[in-house]
């Protein structure tokens, strides 16, 4: 809410613009429109990031014109599981609205992700070579859209080797792809997902992509911690975040049951959210889930309900 002292302040200053020339005018009200505009914008505490679609019922169909309704919203992030499937024109032009509005690049998938086969896990060379491959390619994308992070997930469990066996196959392929994301300062952050959504996967936990992180010993390894997938696999979200602290790069949000925006579940995310930004987190959060509701009620729900949850200091 806008002080007097600012209200009576604001209007003499525009009273005395009509003494000027009809430029000076014009131009003096358009800036003070514009700071206005930038006072009223909210100032988030940490760097959610929306993707493609959760607010195109007021932004339409455009990624474009969605990145600017996000930044017009004071979201400072922005996240693309599907970024490396699109064309490298569109690319750029995201990446330069994205600089245009202050955004930063989260994650995007960056290699073909098998739901039903053991493609790390079994260590045969022809999977192990495809997996790289796909990381070099990575490169590239991230490069073009100023990313720094994308996102790995090692596929299904080899049920016809032991646990060990598969954690070696896997510590050693990441190995090898850190040598390649290492120049380039970049990061792949392995993401455990759930039991429940995701059967079979060979990465399911916390305490696991920890100890897959400190065996690949590389800065380009790190954790994706996904806030909903974790509720679901083990829950302790706090003390598991504060174990695994110094490998975790990256947050992912949802909340459960549902996978929607914050509020709706059963997650506190206001105390999940205040201790993140107590450890001085200055990395990305990552708005993985959809709207409780459909349309432009269900967007501005979104956008409240960070608010809220956000509202911890």
């Amino acid at each position: 809410m806008m002080k007097r002292r600012d209200f009576i302040q604001k209007g003499a200053l525009a009273g005395s613009l009509f003494s000027l020339g009809g430029t000076a005018l014009g131009s003096e009200l358009r800036n003070q429109s514009q700071l206005l505009q930038e006072d009223a914008m909210y100032k988030f505490n940490l760097q959610y990031a929306p993707h493609d679609g959760m607010f195109k019922a007021h932004a339409g169909e455009s990624i474009l014109d969605q990145l600017r309704f996000m930044a017009d919203q004071g979201f400072t992030a922005f996240e693309d599981n599907e970024m490396k499937n699109r064309s490298m024109d569109e690319q750029r032009a995201i990446a330069t609205i994205m600089e245009e509005k202050g955004l930063s690049m989260g994650v995007f998938v960056a290699h073909k992700i098998y739901w039903k086969e053991p493609n790390l896990a079994s260590g045969k060379e022809a999977w192990r070579e495809e997996f790289l491959t796909h990381i070099r390619e990575s490169v590239e994308v991230a490069k073009r859209v100023n990313a720094k992070w994308m996102t790995v997930v090692p596929g299904h469990v080899d049920l016809r080797l032991n646990e060990h066996y598969q954690m070696t196959n896997v510590i050693e392929t990441l190995k090898r792809a850190s040598e390649i994301l290492e120049p380039h300062g970049l990061v792949m952050v392995l993401e455990p997902l759930n039991f429940r959504d995701h059967p079979g996967l060979f990465l399911t936990e916390s305490p696991q992509a920890y100890e897959i992180c400190k065996a690949v010993d590389s800065p380009s390894c790190k954790i994706l911690f996904d806030i909903y997938h974790q509720q679901i696999q083990e829950g302790n979200l706090i003390p598991n975040i504060e174990a695994c602290w110094d490998e975790i790069a990256y947050f992912q949000i949802g909340d459960n049951p549902g996978r929607n925006e914050p509020t709706t579940g059963e997650i506190n995310y206001k105390n999940v959210f205040k201790y993140i930004h107590s450890r001085g987190f200055k990395g990305i959060l990552g708005m993985e889930h959809g709207n409780s509701m459909d349309g432009k009620n269900g967007e501005m729900a979104v956008i409240e309900a960070y608010k809220k949850s956000d509202d911890f200091l």
